[in-house]
This record gives structure tokens, C-alpha cells and sequence, in this order.
């Protein structure tokens, strides 16, 4: 959809959606062609943590202590998904975001998340060559471990992205950690320099820099009814024990 010159894309926000549902609508969306771009804020009920696609659920030795668990369809660490504002991106793999070298689309993304950050006085920047002191072994989780074009502040990683790459279509996960939890300890936070930030709080200035980064307008929407459908199939998989302990 065109508003002028500029794009419009879909704005579908979800607080407190349980995890089936979660993960079934960004997979229903993945795998639509007839979806126009859409981007997702969400969080989660109960607290969940999410395996990477390719992780072992034995690899992960707090998987137990969450009050729920998910495998997702994109790669990566385990993410406990509390205290943080998680977004999705879901757009044809022609779109401009996503078009050239994979780690160019992060860019794009990762620099529109620093402009939100920057508004709230957290000083993110990319991790580059450096070494941070969040980066543990053993854990499986992927606050614990970064790369170049991770977003970090303080030494430390306070962003999460990850992608699927399917039928000319993409999904981009993302995590922007405002607390930690347990689970992830000594992480970025941007709670460190705003006190009482909510996900319902950043999401709007989220939202302001998507625009003016990307160059996209935003419509407040709900999924559509076969979208809908498509999200109770898909979700009971994210749920089922053996597809998440599977090896």
C-alpha cells in the first residue's frame, strides 16, 4: 500500500499473547505470499523461552526454569522472552530492507532499533571485532553470544536478531532487552538508563524510528481471518514437547 510516496506496511501489536500463537502468526506470515509487510510487537504469557531452530534442548540447561517452552523457526540462541519488546518482520525477500548481502538487512534493522535506543539515552552501537564481557559458554543462550553486527552497549549485548529465509519471503526476529532475567544475568539493558521502560512504552518510539529509517508508513491492523487459521495450525508445533526436545 502507498500513502504518497511512502510505503505502508501493517502494524500488528499483541501484549501478552501466549506462545503458540506468538510463533504461529510470525510463521503464518513467513509462508503468506498474499501478506503485505507487516510488522509485529509482542510479548509473551507466560515467560518464555525460545530454542533456536538448530539448538538441542539439552544445550540449554535453563531451558527447565522458564514458564514455557518454544522452538522457534529462525537460528540462533535461546532467548528468554520477559522484560523485553519483541518485534517481527515479515516481507518478500525483494523488499528493499532486504535486498543485497544478509548482514546489509541487519544493518538496516540494527540502525533503526539505535535510533529508538538513542532516544531513551541507551548508547547502542555495533559490536564489531571487539570481545564483550556478556559472552559465556556453556549456556546456549544468545545474550551470551555475539557477532560483528550485533547491537551492544556497556560491553554487553542487549539485542537479539534473527532470520528464516523461505519461498521468496522473510521473517526477522528481533529481542530488545529492556530488563534481564535470571536466565541472561549480566546483559545490555536499556532499563539501565531509563528506569520503568515497558515494552507498551518503547514500542511507539520503536515505531518512530522504523519510519524514518526505513521509510515506511505504519496501519494499525489485526490479522486476517485465514491468517488467523493458518496461526492456530501452525502454533500447536511450537507447543508440542517432541518438536521442541527433539534432537
Amino acid at each position: 500500500m502507498k500513502t504518497g510516496r511512502m510505503e505502508t506496511w501493517r502494524l500488528i501489536t499483541t501484549w501478552g499473547a501466549d506462545p503458540a500463537f506468538n510463533m504461529g502468526l510470525d510463521e503464518a506470515l513467513l509462508e503468506s505470499a498474499e501478506s503485505p509487510p507487516t510488522l509485529r510487537f509482542y510479548s509473551w504469557n507466560p515467560d518464555t523461552l525460545s530454542l533456536g531452530y538448530f539448538q538441542r534442548f539439552e544445550d540449554v540447561p535453563g531451558a527447565s526454569s522458564a514458564g514455557a517452552v518454544v522452538r522457534r523457526i529462525t537460528g540462533g540462541g535461546a532467548i528468554h522472552h520477559v522484560r523485553e519488546l519483541t518485534f517481527s518482520i515479515a516481507a518478500p525477500l525483494d523488499h528493499p530492507v532486504y535486498l543485497g548481502p544478509i548482514a546489509d538487512s541487519y544493518a538496516r534493522v540494527h540502525g533503526a532499533i539505535q535510533v529508538a535506543l538513542a532516544e531513551v539515552g541507551v548508547p547502542a552501537e555495533i559490536r564489531g571485532a571487539r570481545d564483550l564481557v556478556s559472552d559465556r559458554e556453556g549456556t546456549g543462550m544468545c545474550f551470551h553470544k555475539s557477532s560483528p553486527i550485533d547491537l551492544v552497549w556497556g560491553d554487553r549485548k542487549g539485542v537479539g536478531s534473527a532470520q528464516r529465509r523461505k519461498g521468496g519471503r522473510v521473517l526477522h526476529h528481533g529481542s530488545i532487552k529492556l530488563g534481564s532475567s535470571p536466565l541472561e544475568g549480566a546483559i545490555a539493558t536499556a532499563e539501565e538508563h531509563q528506569a520503568g521502560l515497558s515494552p507498551e512504552i518503547f514500542a511507539p518510539i520503536l515505531l518512530r524510528a522504523f519510519t524514518a529509517t526505513l521509510g515506511v508508513a505504519f496501519e494499525a491492523a489485526v490479522p486476517e481471518p485465514e491468517e488467523r487459521a493458518r496461526t492456530k495450525l501452525l502454533g500447536r508445533r511450537y507447543v508440542d514437547p517432541e518438536f521442541v526436545r527433539r534432537r
